[in-house]
């Protein structure tokens, strides 16, 4: 047996299966952009509820309810991310606006912010902890939201969203479960439309 830091390296098939179904998500998301397959809300949403499953699927479900302190905090991690983009705004970070209206953009924004939390700091965090442990699974899941993004936003948000992703791991530690950084993550992509 391997060990890292003491702690034997088991049970990696589940986070294996995880990140192959996320890598699948992405890479599909990529080609429907690229090639123009659908309008980007019909592709946020087929991106989302893939995202979704692969959540449920990884968590079997049990997060059904998180405490009144995950939303507060989700809350206010959000506004802490969009004040971050605020003050740190550049030139190299497009504005998302999207061209679409507000209502379909609101629900495929929500339901993929959400999902992706379902998948990182839900089912993808708890396979690496159980494996590797929380400190592995913070790096990894950051990691691996920064690198999700690069296909459509590029390498430059890179920096960005590894420090994002750091924050909502953060939230995921502090309240014990996703809601915080599922709420924290929505809030920061709504802000999007305005900034």
């Amino acid at each position: 047996m391997i060990a890292i830091a003491d702690r034997p390296v088991r049970g990696l098939t589940r986070p294996a299966v995880i990140l192959g179904g996320l890598a699948t998500i992405v890479a599909l998301r990529w080609l429907a952009t690229v090639h123009g397959a659908a309008d980007p809300v019909t592709i946020g949403s087929a991106f989302g509820l893939g995202l979704l499953g692969v959540g449920l699927l990884g968590t079997g479900w049990r997060r059904a309810s998180e405490r009144l302190s995950s939303v507060v905090a989700g809350a206010f991690g959000g506004a802490v991310l969009v004040g971050l983009v605020i003050v740190t705004r550049s030139a190299e970070i497009p504005g998302l606006a999207p061209a679409t209206g507000f209502g379909p953009w609101l629900a495929v924004t929500i339901l993929v912010a959400t999902a992706e939390e379902l998948v990182l700091r839900g089912a993808l965090f708890d396979a690496i902890d159980a494996s590797l442990g929380t400190l592995t699974a913070v790096v990894l899941t950051t990691a691996v939201f920064a690198l999700m993004h690069v296909p459509l936003y590029g390498w430059h948000v890179v920096p960005l969203d590894l420090g994002v992703g750091l924050w909502l791991a953060g939230l995921r530690l502090a309240t014990g479960g996703i809601a915080a950084p599922a709420i924290a993550h929505t809030i920061a992509d709504l802000a999007t439309w305005w900034l």
